[in-house]
């Protein structure tokens, strides 16, 4: 049965000349290891007559992990299953996958490449429409979250990133070809200028209309917006810019026997710390203490 499906992999295991496996005293092959035994009765389906039937106690994500583990086809004319929504949920994988694939060779690549070529490392993508234009006034650029933000005109990509399932599916495509800091969502895009106001002092405001657009955002670096051979000197401000440190309690500052100093007051002077510390001692008053003193 295996040798009649060399493509596979249990059929590459006893059809190619090295000896791949070898059986145990009994004369038994073990193959696929970590595979249950029930799902591989039904991948056994596929070797009597390439149908594969998976009942309802066999989850389809194991069914389909373990086919594509063992090189064995998974898709509608190869895979009858009661489950329908496990089934067609694993396809919609496949196929957005597959998919996506497409779009980042054919459209998110070249904006990447644009990126790295201006020296940045990191590239941010908005997915418009097909008919969405972008008409900004020079004069009144719109405030941007991201600097060097780029866009791609593209309905079907717009269309695809809509489901959450594909988004998961794009960063796990994105994380295998080796991508960091990956983020997928929605956000705010302006358009273009509605109407400028006008406020006291001279200050303008300029308000745009936004678009809600998918962006995909990556960085092709370990360590993002970091630089491991410059190294720029720190000099510490001397102004608060710090919310916190701003609203803390002030340090206390403690004399030679650890007692507070008030704020604004002068300390004492090294005499009359003495004639204190002497008055604790002997049980004397500050006056006869002075009179010990050598003048």
């Amino acid at each position: 049965m295996f040798t009649a499906h060399p493509n596979t992999m249990l059929g590459r295991m006893f059809t190619s000349g090295l000896e791949f496996t070898h059986p145990n005293e009994r004369g038994e092959y073990e193959v696929a290891e970590g595979i249950s035994a029930a799902v591989f009765r039904c991948i056994l389906d596929f070797y009597k007559g390439k149908i594969i039937r998976c009942p309802p106690t066999v989850s389809v994500q194991e069914l389909r992990e373990a086919c594509d583990y063992l090189l064995v086809p998974f898709d509608a004319n190869t895979v009858k299953c009661q489950n329908l929504r496990g089934l067609l949920h694993e396809l919609s994988n496949e196929g957005a996958r597959c998919q996506f694939e497409v779009f980042l060779e054919d459209l998110i690549l070249p904006l990447m490449v644009n990126s790295a070529q201006r020296g940045d490392r990191e590239c941010h993508v908005v997915v418009l429409l097909d008919d969405d234009s972008v008409d900004w006034d020079e004069a009144y650029p719109p405030q941007m979250g991201e600097e060097y933000s780029q866009t791609v005109n593209s309905t079907a990509m717009y269309r695809f990133f809509k489901y959450i399932e594909n988004r998961d599916v794009a960063k796990q495509v994105m994380k295998e070809r080796g991508l960091k800091k990956i983020r997928l969502g929605i956000e705010g895009y302006p358009t273009y200028k509605e109407k400028v106001k006008k406020r006291a002092g001279g200050r303008s405001d300029v308000i745009y209309n936004y678009v809600q657009r998918p962006f995909i955002h990556m960085s092709w670096e370990k360590e993002e917006a970091k630089s491991r051979h410059v190294d720029f000197q720190c000099v510490k401000s001397k102004s608060v810019t710090n919310l916190a440190e701003a609203t803390a309690d002030p340090l206390l500052e403690l004399d030679a026997g650890g007692n507070i100093i008030p704020a604004n007051v002068p300390p004492v002077p090294p005499e009359e710390i003495l004639a204190a510390e002497l008055e604790e001692a002997v049980g004397m008053d500050p006056q006869a203490v002075a009179a010990h003193e050598d003048p």
